[in-house]
């Protein structure tokens, strides 16, 4: 037997056992609803509008509803697809507020970015799917009421675990100075940033040690399918799937700072082996650990869309294509093409207020952060170290969609998470006020004595 699969299968057994459970005052829910698609349908994540023949897995809303003893209830949704903006999702969380009694402040709708999914946002060559963006709204919402309607006794179990080998810090410093995004890599000279393997686990029980949910958070790009060319959930969402087959309940992934970290040498598969082998790891370990209150907090930012000098930034564009797609002109000319427009969108917008939401919300002494961006991955471990929260995880793409948040060493070196675009429009610093942000909101939910 393959010893990745007989070290999966041992850490299977482990895991099913689980430690004994016994009912308490905490209460929790989850459930997933199935989101339509096919084949006509634009897939999101390129530069151009692609389109994907035949599926893989499920695309899914996946939610957990969690009540503390008092009766606070906080929702935790993903959804299986790239990322989703404010005016879909700020909708989803009233109606679940309004059939659930979770307050909007308690709720986190997060996007998995899965780049195999249609396109639930307007960026580089295409325009968001207008029906399957209001599917992904109305599945979110029900995927959380079904979630709410499973409110039963159970316990909570968490273990800090790692993954630290499907993904790495992909803005590579090449030779000339540029900062790789893609074609070859021979040429490059280092990583410019971190990569982030920590991998928390959440597992809630009923009081017989059935699983009614499992969470797990990682922070690499969510791109690889295991068939290329068709609709997937991708690697995270496949081995969510996976796992929920082998352990029974509901299994949610939330991504996590990935803004600047990728695969960029495994397929799919061996990548939905490792993932699950860690998250297995860590459910064998996890503890039990007590749930005294939740509660979640939002605050509402003003981020402006930055000022730019087009004939600069098309001369960034077009040089770092010319160096790479040397031999491809059409490709290379195609996506200088791709960028002129969006600066063109943006020119008369330079300046404009965007308001979005920066979140945070405890379970316990466990603390999670949404954040509304391709969030760089040194910003979250920023986040993490700032917490008075013993344990805080990051959730990118969370509640909203403003782009790519570097920080300011990303700006200076440059990029293509930095050219101006759809798909990253705000200025230096916006990632460092966001940390500040979060950070205040941890201290306020640290500080609050919880109710009796």
């Amino acid at each position: 037997m393959h010893r990745s699969l007989f070290f999966c299968g041992t850490l299977l057994a482990a895991a099913l056992a689980g430690p004994p459970a016994s009912a308490g005052d905490l209460k929790v829910g989850a459930a997933a609803a199935n989101i339509a698609a096919d084949d006509a349908m634009v897939i999101g994540g390129g530069i151009g509008p692609g389109k994907a023949t035949g599926q893989e897995g499920e695309l899914r809303a996946t939610a957990v509803v969690i009540e503390d003893p008092q009766g606070a209830k906080v929702a935790l949704v993903e959804l299986d697809v790239l990322m989703v903006e404010r005016d879909v999702l700020d909708d989803a969380a009233r109606r679940i507020e309004k059939a659930t009694g979770v307050p909007f402040d308690n709720i986190l709708i997060n996007a998995t970015h899965t780049h195999h999914a249609p396109t639930t946002v307007s960026i580089h060559g295409y325009r968001r799917e207008e029906a399957f963006t209001k599917q992904v709204g109305d599945k979110a919402v029900e995927a959380a009421v079904a979630a709410n309607a499973r409110l039963a006794p159970a316990t909570m179990t968490f273990r800090l675990g790692e993954e630290s080998s499907i993904g790495r810090n992909s803005r590579l410093l090449l030779s000339n100075g540029m900062i790789f995004w893609t074609g070859a890599m021979d040429d490059v000279v280092r990583p410019t940033g971190p990569f982030d393997p920590e991998l928390p686990v959440w597992a809630f029980r009923r009081p017989d040690g059935k699983l009614e949910a499992l969470m797990f958070n990682h922070s690499t790009h969510t791109i690889g399918a295991k068939t290329p060319g068709k609709r997937s959930p991708a690697f995270y969402g496949l081995a969510a799937q996976e796992l929920e087959k082998e352990l029974g309940g509901t299994v949610l992934f939330f991504e996590g700072a990935s803004g600047s970290t990728h695969n960029l040498d495994l397929k799919a598969d061996e990548m939905i082996v490792r993932i699950k082998n860690s998250v297995l790891a860590a459910l064998a370990k996890a503890e039990p650990t007590p749930v005294g209150s939740v509660k979640g907090i939002r605050k509402e930012i003003v981020v402006k869309v930055r000022d730019f000098d087009d004939s600069k930034d098309d001369a960034t564009v077009s040089a770092y294509e010319a160096h790479k797609l040397k031999d491809h002109p059409k490709i290379a000319q195609f996506v200088v093409d791709v960028f002129r427009d969006m600066r063109k969108e943006l020119a008369p917008r330079k300046g404009e207020d965007r308001k979005t939401w920066i979140q945070a919300i405890r379970i316990g002494d466990v603390a999670v952060v949404g954040v509304p961006a391709e969030f760089f991955t040194v910003l979250g471990q920023d986040i993490k170290r700032r917490s008075p929260f013993r344990h805080t995880y990051v959730f990118e793409l969370a509640n909203d969609y403003i782009g790519y948040v570097p920080d300011r060493k990303g700006f200076e070196l440059g990029g293509y998470q930095t050219w101006t675009g759809l798909h990253s429009y705000t200025s230096p610093g916006v990632g460092e006020m966001i940390v500040d942000e979060a950070v205040g909101l941890l201290k306020t939910l640290h500080d609050e004595k919880p109710t009796p």
